[in-house]
């Protein structure tokens, strides 16, 4: 499989949802398999809100979580790369190479951006990835694919660049984020912002790599208890005590709480606390209609194929939410366009990360 990766800068303005405006601006990605010689079969991969654009590991792999759709991405597997050519990128906002919080305000300034950082939504995402596509000569692609905030990213491509994609699969997403996650991605703020380390966000960024910051690991605690579910705890931890620890030393810790203190505790070491907080905001903010007169004026723009992938246990995006994208699509006659299929799991939310088995025929069959 042909791997590459990159960076592309951009020096035209991006002309962003708040009305504020962001330049210059980069964006990195990676690109698996080759491109035919009419650009026919492009397929979009979009990461989730803390997710790379390096969703297969390979030597070069440089971030902690590289590799999160393995399983799925390939020759021969469901997103095929013998048939297609599929490109990746880094998100606005995030560390992994586009331009984010932690970026110099100007090229070659030793100033970053930090709180001076404009607030960044889904649809200024897909924005600034429509017009990096553009760069490789792509007006139309196969496909887009992506779970958690990669679907609420096709859906918003879905929406204001009805002609840009044939099929759109979104996975574990949503049509407006509601108050549940909204609550938990605002204890992981509180938690970031309230840690005297912080330091109104003037933190050290090498001291944060080394030591991580104890606010980021506290959030990220709770907000891995809402990417799983109450079944999917008991069977992977039940009441198992962790062997070295006294049960009766106050300091003692069950399985369940010792995973969450070493994800937690990792995750803040290689992960931006400033780019968590724009990220969840950029989460919190996403409605498909925002921007546009009415629901039915937002939804009637669609003209790809839409499949919508939902998990019975997901409390994070309830596939109730789901459910009422694919009827608000129906309510403007675009019913013929819209799939939503509920898949029995019990894990969570994280399912779309980890049981490959129940999905990945879908997009196979999809594509």
């Amino acid at each position: 499989m042909k791997i590459e990766t990159g960076t592309r800068k951009f020096t035209k303005p991006l002309y962003l949802e708040s009305g504020r405006i962001l330049e210059p601006y980069e964006i990195a990605y990676t690109t698996y398999g080759k491109l035919n010689s009419d650009k026919s079969n492009v397929i979009v991969v979009t990461h989730a809100l803390t997710g790379s654009h390096e969703p297969v590991k390979s030597e070069n792999s440089r971030f902690f979580n590289s590799g999160w759709w393995d399983a799925l991405i390939g020759d021969g597997k469901a997103i095929d790369t013998e048939k297609y050519f599929v490109i990746v990128t880094n998100v606005l906002g995030s560390i992994f190479g586009s331009t984010s919080p932690i970026s110099p305000i100007t090229r070659g300034s030793s100033t970053l951006y930090r709180y001076k950082f404009p607030v960044i939504t889904v649809r200024d995402i897909v924005r600034a990835q429509h017009i990096f596509f553009q760069t490789f000569g792509i007006r139309r692609v196969k496909a887009i694919v992506g779970g958690s905030m990669g679907g609420m990213q096709g859906l918003q491509f879905g929406i204001d660049f009805p002609n840009f994609a044939e099929k759109i699969i979104a996975i574990s997403a949503t049509g407006a984020t509601q108050p549940w996650t909204i609550a938990f991605n605002k204890v992981t703020a509180e938690a970031i912002k309230r840690d005297p380390d912080f330091k109104n966000g003037n933190y050290d960024i090498e001291e944060i790599k080394k030591s991580g910051l104890n606010g980021l690991a506290i959030g990220r605690m709770a907000g891995h208890i809402s990417y799983l579910s109450h079944s999917s705890m008991q069977k992977k931890f039940g009441r198992d005590y962790l062997r070295g620890d006294g049960k009766f030393d106050i300091n003692g810790r069950y399985q369940v709480e010792s995973y969450l203190q070493y994800n937690g505790d990792k995750f803040s070491k290689n992960f931006d606390p400033l780019s968590y907080l724009y990220l969840s905001k950029a989460v919190n903010m996403f409605n498909l209609s925002s921007g546009y007169d009415s629901m039915e004026e937002a939804y009637s723009r669609l003209k790809s194929e839409l499949l919508l992938l939902s998990f019975s246990g997901d409390m994070m995006f309830q596939s109730k939410e789901s459910e009422i994208v694919a009827e608000n699509f129906r309510k403007v006659r675009k019913g013929e366009l819209v799939k939503h299929i509920e898949i029995d799991s019990d894990y969570g939310h994280d399912a779309f990360l980890v049981e490959f088995d129940k999905f990945e025929h879908y997009i196979k069959n999809e594509l």
